[in-house]
């Protein structure tokens, strides 16, 4: 047991293993969510997660492919190897430290319990959106986000056929206050096209999403009608950053978790919205909202003056844009995970130069070690009030038609 002091006395806090629930870890922010009148606020959680992987054996029936399906089906765990691993989806570059160390040792969830009768993962998501005191929240697959790097596209095209489908049947529709970007299987664009022509209109779609950990040019011409499709549509395109520690040999060199955690998943998103601006793809697509998924923030306070720079010097490298590359980048969306608050004055200035009261969007990035409360916007002592709600909700129901 933990011990901290309180006046003369001291309150034991009970050590929180993997044994404990959604409710004991978010209990702190159940306290905040009442002490802050959240009731008040709408508030969208735009990047929180679910582990497929626990609900592995139900997503492999809804796989298309018979052959990758039998595979599948083939990767036994348990102790008497009855139920289906996902070993097929394992990538060498994902590394396993997420679930290990840091805060809270929760992160799998794999001794906590559902509902009797209800979808397990549904359970999970209803219990933090109510502990949060949050009204949406907007859910994305764990290890499938490693499937950029999978060796075989075959693969993550027929296991993202097969979450979608199983995701939109079995979460989404059974609470309408959880809401997804569905995976694209950005590897192989008429897959994309096709899943985005048969989901575009479901409950509880909200957009499409790419695993930003994967060496695909954004830009290439063979992406062009799919972000046409999905701008019709009136739908949202975001980009979720992830780890790379084995795949990339800049970051391979770092010798320790948290490094490579700092660097790689802004890393990704980096090379993604240089490629996205300094090719036109905001003026060839002016109404198309993209998002760029847990980067946190600090990294927009480089990018926006060096891309200015370089561009005033090269522009004719750049014959697409308009403007400055900072104005393009400024009316993109970020979501705010994990918020660098180590420094105020500087956290207020990078989000003042890209105008973070109307684009930054409040993401928990629950239930990974480094989650953040919705308490850390509303306590920001440089947002107005608008600002707060924007960020927390406001911003979001505007992107993506939530709470409308």
């Amino acid at each position: 047991m933990d011990t901290i002091e309180r006046g003369v006395g001291q309150t034991q806090l009970p050590e929180l293993k993997r044994t404990a629930g959604t409710r004991d870890i978010l209990a702190r922010a159940a306290r905040q969510a009442k002490e802050r009148n959240f009731d008040d606020y709408l508030i969208v959680d735009v990047d929180a997660h679910h582990f497929e992987n626990q609900s592995w054996s139900e997503i492999v029936e809804y796989v298309p492919d018979p052959v990758i399906r039998e595979i599948a089906s083939s990767f036994r765990v348990g102790p008497d190897a009855g139920e289906i691993g996902p070993g097929i989806m394992q990538a060498s570059s994902w590394p396993a430290n997420q679930s290990v160390g840091g805060r809270i040792p929760h992160e799998p969830g794999i001794l906590e319990p559902g509902e009797p009768g209800v979808q397990r993962d549904v359970s999970l998501v209803r219990r933090a959106i109510e502990s949060f005191g949050i009204d949406y929240q907007v859910i994305f697959p764990t290890p499938m986000l490693a499937l950029g790097l999978h060796p075989e596209m075959e693969v993550e095209i027929a296991l993202s056929r097969g979450y979608n489908r199983w995701v939109t049947e079995r979460i989404l529709s059974a609470d309408d206050r959880i809401k997804s970007l569905l995976y694209l299987p950005f590897n192989d664009p008429p897959a994309c096209e096709e899943i985005v022509e048969r989901y575009g209109e479901s409950e509880g779609v909200v957009g499409f999403m790419v695993t930003s950990v994967r060496y695909k040019p954004v830009h290439h011409n063979a992406y062009m009608r799919l972000y046409r499709m999905i701008e019709e549509r009136g739908l949202t395109l975001g980009f979720h950053a992830g780890p790379n520690w084995g795949g990339d040999g800049y970051v391979r060199q770092l010798n320790r978790f948290l490094t490579m955690h700092a660097i790689s998943f802004s890393l990704c998103n980096m090379v993604h919205l240089a490629n996205w601006v300094m090719n036109g793809l905001p003026e060839r697509f002016p109404d198309l909202p993209v998002v760029w998924i847990e980067s946190g923030i600090a990294w927009l306070a480089f990018m926006m003056p060096r891309l200015d720079n370089e561009y005033l010097m090269r522009s004719s490298e750049a014959p697409a844009l308009k403007r400055l590359p900072s104005e393009y980048i400024g009316e993109m969306y970020y979501t705010s995970q994990p918020l660098e608050r180590t420094n105020l004055k500087l956290l207020e200035a990078t989000c003042d130069a890209f105008n973070a009261s109307t684009q930054m969007m409040y993401s928990s990035d629950w239930p990974h070690w480094d989650f953040d409360a919705p308490s850390v916007i509303f306590d920001l002592p440089f947002l107005d009030e608008q600002a707060k709600r924007n960020i927390l909700g406001l911003t979001a129901k505007r992107v993506f038609g939530i709470g409308d």
